[in-house]
């Protein structure tokens, strides 16, 4: 299967990278729509423990429009998700859909231009944690 993620290790503890996370988002242009916290949600329906994770819904307003006036059916694959997932202790692990499957999953080659402009701008969210 071809990769559809993108992804880094920080040294930040969970609760500290969610928070970094957002600040990190908010530094390329994208905002958090929703956040689902999945431990809390699989602990409150199914009774389960699960280590820390949470998905961040981001959005690029400016991006979203752009994309949907290209191909109104990629509303399915918006919000971007972004997870954080505890990696022990002192790490966590930031992972983010890869925008490139936009075009690749609609077959709309026009939406490339717009998965170019998420992808550069989550990839330097994601460099600039790990650094």
């Amino acid at each position: 299967m071809a990769e559809f993620t993108m992804s880094a290790t920080i040294d930040a503890p969970y609760g500290d990278a969610v928070a970094r996370v957002r600040a990190a988002l908010a530094e390329v242009g994208f905002g958090v729509l929703t956040e689902i916290d999945l431990k809390a949600t699989l602990k409150a329906k199914l009774d389960v423990d699960v280590p820390p994770k949470v998905i961040l819904g981001a959005c690029r307003p400016q991006l979203a429009h752009e994309a949907l006036g290209i191909d109104p059916r990629v509303a399915a694959l918006l919000p971007c998700n972004v997870v954080v997932s505890a990696a022990g202790d002192a790490q966590s692990l930031v992972e983010v859909m890869d925008p490139n499957v936009m075009p690749e999953f609609t077959g709309t080659a026009a939406l490339s231009g717009v998965a170019a402009d998420a992808r550069e701008r989550l990839g330097r969210m994601l460099e600039g944690l790990a650094a």
